[in-house]
């Protein structure tokens, strides 16, 4: 097999249920693949977080079976390799810009992680080669290891990056001082949280896979890898890598088994691959284990929250003031800076009238693997400060925590309505998606269901989260749309798909608008030679962005199609009318099918050249604003007081999505979402040691909810169309987890409460939930 023998992220015609392709075993994911000649690529990797190199010694590893090659940092830099650069970056408060700590292929001079990528070894098989990568002897000379953010930017500390004063990549802040100042000045009451969100592993059912190959005759590389988007991945390697033309590179891109967030990243290993096969003149392929993927995958949220709110008499927000310390690890990843600053200031005003918002975000250095957007990818950190702020200023001014929300909510009367942060709401009815909420879960009725828990001996609590996420990102999208002669429709779109179904809802979005039966529309993706655009699937923003520029496309064929059917039937733009797919003169039975016109166009010859020349087109959505996914959820949870035991006995989701083009693929979003959050809240925590080591790097020690902890989920819909894009949608990707962190949280603490216990920090594991019960 080669490359050029399969067709790379395209759906057949009439087979537009992937979802069920996924569960049923018919997936082709990168590991799946193979090329004649391949051979195996294993890394050797830093055992420590952080010391100098003082050797690699390959001369055994060398000699052993089935080996062709053995890579180091140095042997990159010779040959002119480069650092893979992060995306975004700012200046910070002080006009200074973001120190940007590229990331190594391969180290040299130093190691900053556990896990970091020292060498590669290239082999026959990948026994062979992870034999000979055990036998590749790194000499290290230990240094301090920093795992914490905070002490990280203490005065003392040890630099990660000599080329740099200190461990502050951003020193970052938004709002007004004064306005700020003001409203804390005049408050009634002024409450105050710090919070402690730590580091989690995104841990994708797929590993990250990848097989490079370099073409002599066409000096070119091609990448096969599990990503959320090519073109961003060419990008980085082309430009700051091996400091070449985009072109010259082509990423391909198969089915992926979940991304959220983690594969946006162009990794080192598939650059090192990629080098390693124009050396042997040979395709590499590498899998990572299971292991590597929690020691080397970007890993998400590793913050500490502290915010203040302030209060009139009435209970009124005067203003909310944050400062955020996110620890990024030992390099500026691709989207870091975004996911760190922007995504969460943008979110500080949620769904509640907060007259003044200030926000100040450190991005802090430490030793462990770069930071990354993981979902929700800082927004879910903007909901859990405000919605603790409020369940706290609540219990401490003797008010109904559903009460003061609703004192603050945004009506639908001030859309659209603009917030302090920047913001600019087009939409929303808050208050009607919290009552939705509050009588799906039944709230009214929670003291009974906790005297019948404590009567059981068991603690019962239950939590509300009001949310609003931000979705978009960047607000500029293609979408590819071509028409062939064999009466088919194919979409190119740089929109990836990474489970959330993309297969099943961009071709019946087209057929819809164009009146043509589903299984004429093919779907192009994962391909760098065939699809446009730059932004990966992130930010909730395929449906909104993709498929808004693809409804203009849309648009665009039928216009163009007027013009040409006119011509062809001889008649005037004016008479002619589009309805089910056909171009027809009005009044009479004169017309051509849509998917008939293409051919009958080339068969008439050449067009007048006032006319347009086909009906394929390149649509671009430019988006007046972000949209703005809203909802409310309550969770509830039962604690054991014998064994500090969490269970969340029942979740409920009321979510304004927008418009919901498929209601079985946004509810598989939400419930999706929701799973991630309430991991969060019941365990997931990547944990290290004093010298940066990963004490949980498995499934046997990193707690993922699994199917016996999930509890029943009551999903409910409240649909309120965005109106700044031409299909409604706002977003569905991550609003689960903004509403089911904050949730499950409060509904913990209230139960701890109902002993006198708390509050306390994530993760609630049965030992720190028993340890606050009998303190």
């Amino acid at each position: 097999m080669n490359f050029d023998s399969l067709r790379f992220g395209e759906g057949k015609a009439g087979d537009q249920d992937d979802q069920r392709a996924f569960v049923t075993g018919q997936g082709r994911y990168t590991h799946d693949m193979a090329l004649a000649g391949q051979l195996y690529a294993v890394f050797v990797r830093s055992v420590q977080a952080h010391a100098r190199i003082k050797s690699i010694n390959t001369q055994t590893a060398r000699s052993m079976p089935g080996v062709h090659g053995i890579f180091t940092g140095q042997d990159l830099e010779a040959a002119g390799i480069g650092r893979i650069p992060p995306i975004a970056a700012f200046n910070g408060r002080d006009g200074q810009p973001m120190f940007k700590a590229s990331i190594p292929v391969l180290a040299t001079g130093k190691v900053r992680y556990v896990g970091e990528a020292v060498a590669v070894v290239v082999a026959d098989s990948a026994r062979e080669a992870m034999d000979a990568a055990e036998a590749v002897d790194v000499e290290l000379e230990s240094l301090p290891a920093i795992i914490n953010p905070n002490q990280a930017m203490e005065p003392n500390a040890v630099r990660l990056h000599e080329d740099h004063s200190s461990n502050i990549v951003l020193d970052w802040e938004d709002g007004a001082a004064d306005v700020s100042e003001a409203a804390f000045k005049n408050a009634h009451h002024i409450e105050s949280v710090t919070l402690e969100d730590p580091p989690m592993a995104a841990c994708a059912i797929e590993p990250r896979a990848a097989i490079g190959q370099w073409d002599a005759a066409s000096q070119r590389f091609t990448l096969m890898a599990s990503t959320q988007g090519v073109m961003v991945v060419r990008k980085l390697l082309a430009e700051g890598v091996f400091k070449v033309a985009p072109e010259s590179i082509r990423v391909l891109t198969p089915d992926v088994g979940g991304g959220f967030g983690a594969k946006v990243q162009a990794y080192s290993e598939y650059a090192a691959i990629l080098f390693a096969s124009k050396q042997l003149n040979r395709p590499v392929k590498w899998t990572a284990t299971r292991i590597e993927s929690f020691l080397a995958d970007t890993h998400g949220r590793n913050s500490t929250l502290k915010a203040e709110m302030a209060f009139d008499r009435e209970g009124k927000i005067l203003g909310l003031r944050t400062d955020v310390v996110v620890g990024i690890g030992a390099y500026t990843s691709t989207y870091v800076a975004i996911v760190a600053t922007n995504n969460t200031k943008n979110c500080l005003s949620s769904v509640y009238k907060i007259p003044s918002i200030r926000i100040r975000s450190r991005l802090v250095l430490t030793n462990a693997m770069p930071l990354g957007p993981y979902r929700g990818a800082g927004r879910p950190e903007a909901i859990y400060m405000i919605e603790q702020l409020l369940d706290r200023a609540a219990t401490r001014m003797g008010m109904d925590r559903i009460a003061l929300r609703r004192r603050n909510m945004i009506p639908p009367s001030a859309m659209p309505y603009t917030a302090p942060n920047g913001q600019v709401y087009d939409s929303g009815e808050f208050e009607a998606v919290m009552d939705k909420a509050l009588a799906l879960a039944k709230w009214n009725e929670f003291d009974q269901r906790r005297r019948q828990s404590e009567s059981n001996g068991r603690l019962r609590g239950i939590g509300i989260c009001c949310f609003l996420e931000v979705a978009g990102g960047i607000l500029e999208e293609p979408a590819d749309l071509r028409f062939h002669e064999d009466g088919t429709v194919s979409l190119h779109t740089g929109a990836q798909a990474i489970g959330q179904g993309h297969l099943t809802t961009f071709p019946k979005l087209i057929a819809d608008q164009l009146g043509i039966d589903v299984g004429r529309v093919r779907l192009v993706a994962g391909d760098s030679d065939q699809v446009p655009g730059l932004v990966p699937t992130v930010a909730s923003r395929s449906m909104m962005m993709g498929g808004s520029a693809t409804r203009l496309a849309c648009d665009e064929a039928i216009e163009r199609g007027k013009r040409i059917s006119a011509h062809l039937l001889e008649a005037g733009v004016q008479d002619i009318e589009f309805s089910k797919g056909e171009f027809r003169i009005k009044g009479t039975d004169r017309s051509i099918h849509i998917l008939d016109l293409t051919k009958r166009a080339r068969a008439a010859g050449s067009l007048p050249t006032e006319l347009p020349q086909e009906l394929s087109n390149v649509a671009k959505f430019t988006s007046p604003a972000m949209s703005f996914p809203n909802g409310c959820h309550v969770s509830e949870v039962e604690l054991d007081p014998q064994t500090g035991a969490v269970e969340v006995v029942q979740h409920t989701a009321v979510d304004d999505v927008g418009v919901i083009l498929n209601e079985d693929i946004v509810n598989g979003q939400i419930i999706g979402g929701v799973a991630q959050g309430l991991g969060q809240v019941l365990g997931e925590e990547l944990r290290y040691d004093n010298e940066g080591q990963l004490l949980n790097a498995s499934f046997m020690d990193y707690p993922m909810p699994r199917a016996d902890t999930m509890p029943p989920i009551v999903i409910g819909h409240h649909v309120v169309p965005c109106t700044t894009n031409p299909i409604g949608v706002k977003g569905a990707g991550e609003s689960g987890v903004a509403g089911a962190m904050p949730a499950a949280t409060a509904a913990v603490l209230d139960a701890l409460a109902s002993r006198g216990a708390g509050p306390m920090d994530l993760p609630f594991t049965s030992e720190r939930v028993w340890r606050a019960l009998n303190q």
